[in-house]
């Protein structure tokens, strides 16, 4: 646009009225190009600024599950810590039959009660994963409809990875219910909340998690339990390596289950060195992520740094369950670094036949580990390897 002094003596040097209006149409033009350039401008810089904001987004979303389920685990952990510890101090295993083991934990009444609690706050886990990641992004309505996807999760074949697909499912599913009734008349679109967004909802997040999410994962588990059956015979090592990443993959979805179920057969089988592999590289991720979180404190938010120590304890009781919430904040980096360091604790292990004759228990069913001592070694190494992955790979807290 013409600068003040120049417009202003062009229009007292115009020689008529029409030359007059010309130079004000004149100027009007220029300020509509340059607020057009500027708000073109302004456009994307806020479309950019939408984008890289993108990832923080999912991590809040993803966060907001995590801290809502971090006491659960916490509480719940512990107490089976407990209840494992009470009959390791008062039940001899090696004097039970080997169909008994498998109660280890449930064995004296008080460890029973007290594994029944903690078991009844890890069944609570999954479903509020997945609700309060649903609630982050769908907001209340979302809610109830997560915890439903999360209970089917977490009492079928999908896990943690099912539970965290239904509270991202959930999320958007309500807030595409919400556009479609956004067109509703407004009697309808009042009492949405409280009865179209439930049960359609509710309804579509059943069918999805039922007809498409756990058959998929059911198949892949009868898949990975023929492939491991298959590789019996294979090198020991890499069995080993092969066992003690799946143990990590996925913590309680079908690579887990599949890899616990084959530990277990064979201790029927009489094979015990198998058990042992799968049960160190499940020991590993709780313990590395403790381990991680005292030594690169700048990688964890303040709640993680609270509660990591805490995973030394679930750690060691086998209860890999302790490093979710961890690995639910941050799976691109918390899951590679927790499978590699697994998968050398299941390879040493089997490297050195160690061998465990309890299906359950951690450090307290040692006294039926053959070479318990050296057994160590083998979570040491797991740990070490994926502790230094974690400080490697996770990017500093926000």
């Amino acid at each position: 646009m013409l600068m003040d002094e120049d417009f202003i003596a062009a229009l007292r040097n115009a020689q008529s009225v029409d030359e007059f209006m010309d130079i004000i149409d004149k100027a009007d033009q220029e300020k509509k190009d340059i607020d057009e350039r500027l708000a073109g401008s302004q456009n994307t810089s806020s479309g950019a600024k939408a984008g890289g904001s993108a990832g923080h987004k999912i991590y809040t979303q993803l966060m907001n599950g995590v801290s809502h389920m971090l006491p659960l685990v916490v509480g719940g952990g512990i107490l089976i810590a407990i209840a494992f510890l009470i009959d390791g101090l008062f039940v001899d295993l090696n004097a039970l039959p080997a169909d008994q083991r498998s109660n280890f934990g449930t064995i004296t009444p008080v460890a029973a009660v007290l594994k029944n609690i903690g078991g009844t706050a890890f069944g609570f886990m999954l479903p509020v994963l997945s609700g309060f990641i649903a609630m982050a992004i769908g907001d209340r309505p979302a809610l109830a409809v997560g915890l439903v996807g999360g209970m089917i999760a977490a009492n079928g074949k999908s896990g943690f990875l099912g539970a965290l697909l239904a509270g991202f499912l959930a999320g958007y599913l309500i807030l595409g219910l919400r556009k479609i009734c956004d067109k509703l008349p407004e009697a309808l679109e009042k009492i949405a909340p409280v009865l179209i967004y439930p049960v359609v909802g509710i309804l579509f997040m059943g069918l999805i998690m039922t007809f498409i999410v756990e058959p998929v994962m059911g198949g892949l588990n009868t898949g990975l339990n023929n492939a491991l059956t298959g590789m019996g015979n294979t090198s020991k090592v890499i069995l080993g390596i092969v066992l003690g990443g799946m143990m990590a993959i996925d913590m309680g979805g079908p690579f887990n289950k599949a890899a616990y179920v084959f530990g277990t057969a064979s201790i029927a089988a009489g094979n015990y060195d198998i058990m042992a592999a799968v049960m160190v590289g499940g020991m590993t991720p709780p313990c590395a992520i403790a381990l991680a979180s005292l030594l690169f404190k700048d990688k964890f938010t303040k709640e993680e740094r609270e509660a990591g120590p805490t995973n030394f304890i679930m750690g060691l009781a086998f209860i890999t369950e302790g490093a979710i919430p961890f690995a639910a904040s941050d799976p691109l980096h918390v899951l590679p670094s927790c499978v590699a360091g697994s998968a050398v604790a299941g390879a040493v292990s089997m490297m050195f036949d160690y061998t465990l004759m309890a299906p359950h228990g951690g450090i307290f069913v040692f006294p039926v580990v053959g070479n318990a001592v050296a057994y160590v070694a083998a979570l040491v190494a797991g740990t070490v390897i994926s502790a230094l992955l974690l400080g490697i790979l996770k990017k500093k807290a926000v």
